[in-house]
């Protein structure tokens, strides 16, 4: 090799790569873990809900490092999100119901605290909403669509080989029959009065009450303090000072979360859940990357 080479074989390599080198270090940011800070031995933290409920492992994974610091004595539960899929909803509700068994957990709704981000806060010591916020929309929806006059315009004709009377319930290639939205039907039936019977167990609600605190009823967040929804309508403010006195808070210390500001700023804009998404999206364009290389 000639001396001159020993600085232009980088240089080559890094204009062939530069696209690539980008990418990774993109990448070694997003996923640079989280680093907590705290004032002193902190006594409170708080925990954000925010966009869609797609999935369940971030918030989960949080809420987990919070359950075992051995100092917390509150935590601040901040929601902003329209509800998402039932079975993660389900999953963050039933661990803010094991961690408000040991330390106080309150919701603060910020913006929407509806449809399966109610269910996943429904459990919380105490609910605080925003004035401005929108709240309950108690109620499971199963969308489909009939695209089989639009595939017969273009060519498209669908063919399939199925076990199972009901296995192409849901198909967008045809109407659905009578079976088959009989049992879609009963199914999204049965998951709505899961999701009202947690409620009315949660809240001390009278069930019998149902039409008028659910049937997919978007609230206010007076109506929803008259329904028994929420507890109290005020700021975020209002939900510390009630947090730090179920905690029984006399000086209150906030553990402080850092995150890598590409992650800050992806989840701004996309929001947690749709961030994460991208993030991932991200590492399955990295493998793919390393295969073709």
């Amino acid at each position: 090799m000639r001396f001159v080479d020993f600085f232009i074989k980088p240089l080559e390599f890094i204009g062939k790569h530069l696209k690539a080198l980008i990418f990774l270090l993109v990448v070694t940011l997003i996923f640079m873990p989280k680093q907590e800070k705290a004032l002193g031995d902190a006594n409170v933290a708080r925990i954000d809900l925010y966009g869609a409920i797609l999935q369940s492992d971030t918030f989960l994974q949080e809420l987990e490092s919070l359950e075992k610091n051995p100092n917390l004595k509150g935590i601040l539960l901040v929601i902003d999100s329209p509800g998402g899929a039932i079975a993660p909803s389900v999953e963050i509700s039933e661990a803010i119901k094991r961690v408000n068994a040991k330390i106080p957990v309150v919701a603060y709704a910020q913006g929407a605290m509806a449809s399966g981000s109610y269910l996943a806060g429904v459990w919380a010591d105490s609910i605080v909403a925003n004035r401005g916020a929108l709240l309950g929309s108690i109620g499971v929806i199963i969308n489909g669509v009939d695209i089989s006059e639009l595939a017969k315009k273009i060519g498209i004709t669908s063919q399939t080989i199925k076990a199972g009377v009901y296995k192409e319930a849901g198909t967008p290639m045809r109407s659905w029959n009578k079976e088959e939205e009989g049992m879609l039907k009963g199914l999204v039936q049965e998951q709505y009065l899961m999701f009202v019977e947690e409620v009315a167990s949660a809240r001390r609600l009278d069930i019998a009450q149902e039409p008028s605190f659910a049937q997919g009823r978007i609230l206010s967040a007076k109506s929803a303090l008259e329904l028994g929804l929420v507890d109290k309508v005020g700021s975020i403010y209002d939900a510390q000072i009630l947090l730090f006195k179920k905690a029984n808070i006399l000086e209150p210390k906030w553990l402080k979360q850092e995150k890598d500001k590409i992650e800050m700023y992806l989840e701004k804009i996309f929001g947690e859940q749709i961030s994460l998404g991208i993030q991932n999206g991200i590492i399955k364009g990295l493998e793919q990357f390393s295969k073709v290389q």
